[in-house]
């Protein structure tokens, strides 16, 4: 006779948080294509080996579930990657300490300080079509990409960061980057997307720009040379054609988030 009992509820309910959870992030970091393809595939497992008996398509379904982890891993390896960081981003465990910690209400306007500079900077560099490409780090830290640069460690200052990026400028080539609001270092290389959805009418700056949001939660602002477009990137999307004022508006949302 089959038992069914307080703890198989338990069990159910337990799995299907996780499921939900682990859904919620794939979404939020791109990567809920691949949620989907291994939720189907497990349900066309379970039904072919279990539920119908089909042993033929049994027998296929769990050689490939044996090698399955792998193919995904290699497959996917940039989403997975993007889904990990998201998983791992400290944010997502900070609860857990504010339960045994108290911390004071309100935001500490210091740690907004860098938002205009970047946005004033921006929209000159914009006007000029000067080209730019601005990281500002998170949780996750920075400092791998920093040292293939030139150090700076300066306060976040409208006219250095133009100075930095003018086109005779020796680091205006490379990607600057800021930590804790402050101007870390300059001509940095960053890692480059090869995502296939990325228009072919932008360029390095913009591909360094998705991929460096793809690897780490990091912001990454850039100016157009050729357009003078203004656009974002985080947690692994691209937003093109951003306004100073919808750049000042996701700034200062990141920042005041990043105080929770």
């Amino acid at each position: 006779m089959f038992d069914f009992g307080i703890k198989d509820v338990i069990d159910i309910l337990l799995f299907a948080v996780m499921l939900f959870y682990i859904y919620r992030l794939m979404k939020e970091s791109g990567t809920i294509n691949i949620f989907y393809g291994v939720l189907a595939f497990i349900v066309v497992w379970v039904l072919a080996s279990e539920i119908f008996g089909m042993r033929l398509i049994g027998t296929i379904v769990d050689k490939f579930m044996a090698i399955g982890l792998i193919i995904l891993v290699i497959l996917f390896q940039d989403q997975i990657k993007r889904f990990l960081v998201e998983l791992g981003s400290h944010r997502r465990l900070k609860f857990i300490n504010n339960l045994f910690h108290h911390h004071k209400q309100g935001f500490d306007s210091e740690s907004l300080a860098w938002v205009m500079p970047i946005v004033y900077a921006c929209m000159s560099m914009s006007k000029s079509k000067t080209g730019a490409l601005i990281v500002i780090q998170q949780t996750i830290s920075l400092a791998p990409y920093a040292a293939s640069g030139d150090r700076i460690d300066a306060n976040v200052n409208t006219r250095l960061i133009e100075n930095i990026f003018f086109k005779n400028s020796p680091l205006h080539d490379g990607a600057m980057i800021i930590a804790d609001g402050r101007i870390v270092a300059a001509g940095c290389i960053l890692p480059v997307s090869h995502d296939s959805d990325v228009p072919r009418t932008l360029g390095l700056r913009h591909r360094s720009a998705l991929g460096i949001a793809q690897a780490t939660d990091a912001v990454a602002v850039v100016v157009s040379e050729e357009t003078g477009n203004i656009s974002i990137a985080h947690r692994g999307k691209l937003a093109t054609r951003v306004s100073s004022t919808e750049l000042e508006h996701r700034l200062n949302a990141i920042a005041i988030m990043a105080q929770r």
